[in-house]
């Protein structure tokens, strides 16, 4: 088992600390994409019972038809998942572990939990969008827009499996339906500005102490894992420290500046926060 100490250490001495973030810190909160459990069926069982919708991920995937019954089934996710969340623990922590150290955040989650936990929109690139940005469906022009004020007046709809026509918003520029970032497939449009603010960081804390801090990434996770191990691999004073439950995977050529914590991430960023201001560490 690593040396929480020597961990807590590096995170303290960091000029900087670059997040990455998946699956595996969703599923510390109670959001779990990709299973079929009493939660899922609680909230999506109509879903299920009709179209035969195994999972969140499973919905957020189908090629819908029915623009009322797409809108219908991210309207459940978002009221359930985005406008009804409160901060969880395992995020107090992250930010108190951060405190007043300058921070960048790139993750494959879309539930915007970083942003309505306290975290700056202006540090946190979402690499493959979020829920509650809007598009044109047919990305006829690379405008995003912002939609948590929409999806709150539709929360009268949230119980229902579909989303009248008449309420679905529709393109500025073609007149087509709006869809949800994430939900836009293929014609997607990602953050360039978000992307950009990403670079203006590294380039920033280039040559200096940077901790790379990867919390809940799977080894196949190449949009976010493998450019990170990269990084700490390029820049001589980086730290990598990898959080994940039952599965931590480390490139050799890093091994020697990095550390793998495998457990419950709750536990162990609760655990690191103890030792950083009750160790003796932070002041």
């Amino acid at each position: 088992m690593p040396n929480l100490q020597e961990i807590a250490q590096r995170i303290e001495d960091a000029d900087a600390i670059l997040i990455g973030a998946s699956n595996g810190l969703s599923i510390c909160e109670g959001l779990h994409l990709f299973a079929e459990n009493q939660a899922f069926d609680e909230i999506f069982g109509d879903f299920k019972r009709e179209f035969g919708i195994q999972s969140i991920i499973h919905g957020m995937l189908i090629p819908w038809s029915d623009v009322e019954l797409k809108w219908g089934f991210w309207l459940r996710l978002i009221a359930n998942y985005y406008l009804n969340y409160q901060p969880t623990q395992v995020m107090q922590d992250l930010k108190a572990l951060i405190g007043n150290k300058d921070y960048f955040i790139v993750t494959s989650n879309g539930e915007c939990h970083f942003e309505l936990a306290g975290f700056s929109a202006e540090k946190i690139f979402e690499v493959e969008g979020n829920w509650v940005t809007l598009q044109c469906s047919n990305a006829c022009h690379n405008t995003l827009y912002e939609g948590s004020v929409i999806f709150k007046k539709l929360c009268y709809y949230q119980d229902q499996m579909r989303v009248p026509v008449s309420e679905i918003p529709r393109c500025p520029k073609c007149g087509d339906f709006m869809v949800m970032q994430m939900g836009a497939a293929q014609k997607i449009i990602l953050d360039v500005k978000a992307r950009s603010r990403l670079q203006t960081f590294l380039e920033r804390y280039h040559g200096k102490k940077l901790v790379v801090l990867e919390l809940g990434i799977g080894w196949r996770n190449q949009l976010i894992k493998a450019p990170l191990m990269h990084l700490v691999n390029q820049e001589p004073l980086a730290t990598y420290i990898t959080l994940n439950k039952g599965e931590i995977y480390i490139e050799k050529f890093i091994k020697d500046k990095a550390f793998g914590l495998d457990g419950d991430l709750r536990e162990t960023l609760a655990q690191i926060r103890e030792i950083l201001e009750h160790g003796n560490i932070r002041a």
